[in-house]
């Protein structure tokens, strides 16, 4: 694990070099390619330290990372192009993959808390320095106060941890035996804000509208994985408070249900997605709450299936923004009139957001729905309407966007750059492809 953590180090200095863009965009390709071939040499943990491990979890979302960070910097090519500080936004992208690196190989309680804190300041300071509005000062204290304010209890459980086991390894929490209901809340709730769960979710949309084309992709891609990562990982204290599950999987699947009425109400783009990926994480906390086989694993397959999915909806947002100056749907309609090889793309990602076969949505989504009808049969009403709502609102978005008039103040329009169409297909390809190899994804316990 260290080889990798290396070789994201020394790109560091790389990032200030007059042609530094397109070398560590190709260098961080490379670094994907060999880390996704690391994979059959173990199957438990693997390169094992001190301090950092891999298990299955844990090298699907680094591999996610990865993917992500490569096509953020496809994506923000207009920062390359008007030399708004490339080198700098460079910089934060390689110490934002150095921080998700450490966080999902961490098998230590305290390191792992500091590198899963430590992430926010990347992502604030790519929210801060490329935002487009004035309010994306207020979006980056949302994020910072929710985020830190949730975790703070958290610390308070590692210490606990640690006088109890004089240990903050992860895989000892099994031989925690005391528990009380106040260090599960503690080490629970800081995972549900990151998701983010209903009632704690109104740091989410600010962000994501304020953020850049790339804030947005980190923040849906990876960050939101963070909590349920976490949650994975605490699992031992979950199963000690079976019980208590009812109460977080209610929550989210009607809040679920809410926030996909909420979705259908949306005008801008990214706020719809923004809000869309609130409804899909309700349902990994249902999954991991039912604490079944089929909910863990299905569970892990969205989150990865997600991290893609919406990636790519926000990738598509922000052609449409750079083409119109506005994320308006009431201005970014009838695009099919003005760049219809890009509507096969909204089609394609709108297909799998709405969980349509052969997607990995679709193989998450049928293990979640699984795992929580077996939990509770009167979880079919909510989930209907989730499905149906989900369905809804991803075809309002479709049919809002590219049909109809398109809007008169539109006065050019390029259909679209070989490197837009490349990207879209690298966040479509590994979401269908997975599908033929699933026992990555469902398989690993």
């Amino acid at each position: 694990m260290l080889s990798f953590l290396f070789y994201l180090i020394f790109l560091i200095p790389l990032c200030f070099l007059s042609g530094g863009w397109w070398l560590i965009h190709s260098l961080f390709f490379i670094i994907t390619f060999f880390f996704f071939f690391i994979f059959p040499y173990f199957m438990v943990w693997g390169n094992l330290g001190y301090i950092f491990g891999c298990d299955y979890i844990s090298y699907g979302l680094i591999l996610l990372s990865f993917w992500v960070c490569v096509l953020m910097i496809m994506a923000s090519e207009s920062i390359f192009r008007s030399s708004y500080y490339p080198g700098l936004f460079l910089c934060f992208v390689v110490l934002l993959m150095i921080m998700l690196f450490c966080t999902f190989s961490s098998i230590n309680l305290f390191s792992f808390y500091l590198f899963f804190e430590s992430s926010l300041i990347p992502t604030v300071f790519l929210i801060l320095g490329w935002g487009y509005q004035p309010e994306r000062l207020q979006a980056g204290i949302y994020l910072l106060f929710y985020t830190l304010l949730a975790s703070l209890p958290m610390l308070v459980g590692i210490f606990y941890v640690y006088s109890v086991l004089n240990s903050t390894c992860l895989y000892l929490l099994l031989k925690l035996d005391s528990f009380s209901i106040l260090f599960y809340f503690c080490m629970v709730f800081a995972f549900l804000v990151s998701m983010p769960m209903f009632l704690v979710h109104l740091w989410l949309p600010s962000a994501h509208v304020e953020a850049p084309v790339s804030g947005s992709m980190i923040l849906a891609g990876v960050l939101l994985k963070l909590g349920g990562y976490g949650l994975l990982r605490v699992f031992p204290i979950l199963i000690n408070f079976y019980k208590f599950g009812f109460i977080w999987i209610s929550i989210s699947l009607v809040g679920g249900v809410l926030v996909s009425l909420i979705c259908m109400r949306q005008t801008d783009l990214k706020s719809l997605i923004a809000y869309s990926s609130v409804a899909h994480m309700g349902l990994v906390i249902g999954g991991i709450m039912t604490m079944s086989y089929w909910g863990l694993c299905g569970s892990f397959t969205l989150m990865v299936a997600h991290g893609l999915c919406s990636s790519g909806l926000f990738c598509l947002a922000n052609i449409s923004y750079e083409r119109l100056g506005s994320r308006s749907l009431l201005i970014s309609r009838g695009l099919l009139n003005l760049m219809p090889s890009m509507s096969f793309w909204w089609f394609m990602l709108s297909a799998c957001n709405m969980a349509a076969p052969p997607s990995l949505n679709l193989l998450g989504e049928i293990s979640l729905l699984n795992s929580l009808i077996s939990w509770s049969w009167f979880s079919m009403f909510f989930l209907v309407f989730l499905s149906f709502f989900s369905a809804a609102y991803t075809l309002y978005l479709f049919s809002y966007s590219q049909h109809g008039l398109y809007f008169s103040g539109v006065y050019c329009c390029s259909l679209g750059y070989s490197r837009e169409f490349l990207l879209l297909f690298l966040h479509w390809f590994p979401l269908n492809m997975f599908i033929m190899s699933s026992d990555f994804v469902m398989f690993w316990l």
